[in-house]
């Protein structure tokens, strides 16, 4: 006798042929100021859905770290880029300005004690925040600009960030870091935008936080240091019914939850689907 022919098999998962992103680029560190700081600008941001992959390719992905903090009166550093990809490129924050204008980036980094707020770029982020210009004590530096804000010029706050669902929980990422403050203390923008010094009380700005592209606080001449901006990050996401990555390099974090794999760079690697 012949056995009965078996028509019930496994379909072997097939690699996907396109994902979602979120490519964050490093923050611009604070401005030490010649007088008063200028908040760091957030990391541009970009995102969206249906992006193309061929699988067999290997891509690369490259984490933006934060800009180094100003010192001795200087400038605030740009951060650096991260991408995805060949076409995918989040440009680095602004630095925040020290005696004038915020450096132009994702998101522009907020003026010092004079002028305007850096541009951003179109798509990725905001400008900083001008100069306050009023009288004492009233007189506040630029906040650098957030991914979803400018940078304010009347509070010093630095921009607000913007929320995404990618890694499985909303997230605000890219806030701008807050300028400094005559009599008062400029916050950051939401999504971790670093904290700006009181010119005329005790303590340092903070940084950026990391993995979130956010800029770092502004300083000032009278003894307040200010402060870097925070590394960026890159995650990319498809359905799980698709097959696992056929590699990965960088250790990013991996999960299956929610009807996706997830994958969280917060270090340069690659993948291959």
């Amino acid at each position: 006798m012949f056995a009965a022919p078996n028509f019930f098999f496994t379909r072997k998962a097939v690699a996907p042929s396109s994902v979602e992103y979120l490519v964050v680029a490093g923050g611009g560190g604070g401005g030490s100021g010649v007088g008063m700081g200028g908040g760091g600008g957030a990391g541009g941001y970009r995102t969206a859905t249906g992006l193309s992959v061929t699988p067999g390719t290997p891509y690369t992905v490259t984490v933006g770290g934060g800009g180094t903090a100003g010192t001795g009166g200087g400038v605030g550093g740009t951060g650096s880029n991260s991408v995805f990809t060949a076409t995918i490129t989040s440009s680095g924050g602004g630095g925040g300005g020290s005696s004038g204008n915020g450096v132009a980036g994702g998101s522009g980094g907020g003026a010092g004690s004079s002028g305007t707020g850096g541009a951003g770029t179109g798509g990725q982020g905001n400008n900083g925040g001008a100069f306050n210009g009023l009288a004492y004590p009233s007189t506040r530096a630029g906040g650098g600009g957030g991914a979803n804000a400018v940078g304010s010029s009347l509070t010093g706050i630095g921009g607000d960030g913007t929320a995404s669902s990618i890694s499985g929980s909303s997230v605000t990422r890219a806030g701008g870091g807050g300028g400094t403050g005559r009599l008062t203390t400029c916050a950051g923008g939401a999504g971790g935008g670093g904290t700006g010094t009181n010119y005329d009380a005790a303590g340092n700005a903070t940084a950026g936080s990391i993995n979130t592209g956010s800029g770092g606080g502004a300083g000032d001449n009278n003894g307040h240091a200010a402060a870097a901006g925070g590394s960026g990050i890159v995650i990319v996401r498809y359905a799980d019914t698709f097959a696992a990555a056929a590699s990965t390099t960088g250790s990013p974090t991996i999960t299956v939850a929610g009807g996706y794999r997830v994958y969280n760079w917060t270090g340069s690697g690659s993948i291959t689907f």
